[in-house]
């Protein structure tokens, strides 16, 4: 987006690594890069997080429902984007998360730390032996 004349502009991104200000002054003169800095406000997601799946299958569902079609005039785009999630919640459409907390303890276990000592390898070193 460019809008020269906006004050500070909203940003909300996942945690990945190459997500961060620095990547800013790998792209951008320094100047510029403090200059564009200064006007962000960063919102970054939990780490294992996965609610903006949820905002993304609402912004898909906009585009399709909402936005399908030529929109001529800037207002009227307005309009859409401003009518559509009242028609959502007079719907009570909701997002059925299907990924429950067992299914994370499993999939994410190595994330979390062990609370048992590890146990030591059984097998014998195997250094072939000169002959």
């Amino acid at each position: 987006m460019h809008d020269p004349q906006a004050e500070k502009l909203v940003v909300v991104m996942d945690n990945l690594t190459t997500h961060t200000p620095s990547s800013l002054y790998q792209t951008f003169a320094p100047t510029e890069a403090r200059r564009i800095l200064s006007k962000l406000e960063i919102h970054s997601t939990p780490v294992h997080g996965s609610w903006l799946n949820m905002a993304e299958i609402e912004l898909s569902a906009l585009a399709r429902q909402g936005l399908s079609r030529r929109i001529g005039t800037r207002e009227e785009l307005e309009r859409e984007v401003q009518a559509w999630p009242c028609r959502r919640n007079e719907e009570a459409i909701t997002v059925t998360w299907r990924f429950t907390t067992a299914d994370a303890r499993i999939k994410l276990k190595r994330l979390y730390p062990s609370l048992e000592p590890r146990k030591r390898s059984s097998k014998k070193n195997n250094v072939a032996k000169k002959a």
